[in-house]
């Protein structure tokens, strides 16, 4: 077992060193564009499958009630959470549509979309990023090395890893940095 668990832990900052090291320009960008959003009254809309709902539901609460600092809320929804919601367009329409009918009627142009699929290629955040990209929000797009998520994605984060939970890792650490920033340039600290 004290192999199998320093080889996991070896491998995960090997990815986390790997995606920073070539991605700080981009977080900075990105945080700068999710400030600018939120200061113009607009919100954030998360959406993902599996670890990655439950990764938008972490990233929603940190902006919503606070990440390190008092401060007030800033507006984010996951888009994973009204089980009525998405059982219901499940059943009436497709699971594919679970997210895109959810952009359709909560976005607004401006808005930042944030789609999270580690394979980059799941079939309802894809039609959801499309749909927010129709509609004019800002696409940010947190997947692994393949996919059209990246492709498509206004600032594309690609995680170069095999291995889902590598990539997951990778993923909360650059959410939470992203929460950080955002909640530092917004309320000047």
């Amino acid at each position: 077992m004290k192999e199998i668990i320093q080889e996991s832990v070896k491998e995960s900052i090997e990815a986390k060193e790997l995606f920073f090291k070539t991605n700080i320009p981009a977080i900075e960008s990105c945080a700068n564009t999710l400030v600018t959003a939120l200061k113009n009254g607009k919100k954030i809309l998360l959406f993902g499958n599996g670890g990655s709902a439950a990764d938008c539901q972490h990233i929603a609460a940190e902006f919503v009630n606070r990440f390190q600092m008092e401060r007030d809320p800033l507006a984010a929804m996951a888009l994973t959470c009204d089980t009525s919601v998405i059982t219901s367009i499940g059943n009436d329409y497709s699971f594919e549509q679970i997210f895109s009918k959810q952009i359709m009627a909560l976005g607004n142009k401006g808005d930042i979309a944030l789609g999270i699929t580690t394979s980059g290629d799941s079939p309802n955040v894809i039609k959801a990023a499309l749909e927010a990209k129709k509609m004019g929000l800002t696409l940010i797009g947190f997947s692994g090395n393949k996919g059209k998520l990246k492709e498509i994605a206004d600032i594309p984060f690609c995680v170069d890893s095999k291995t889902t939970a590598r990539i997951q890792e990778v993923h909360i650490l650059l959410a939470h940095i992203l929460c950080d920033l955002t909640e530092r340039l917004f309320f000047n600290e």
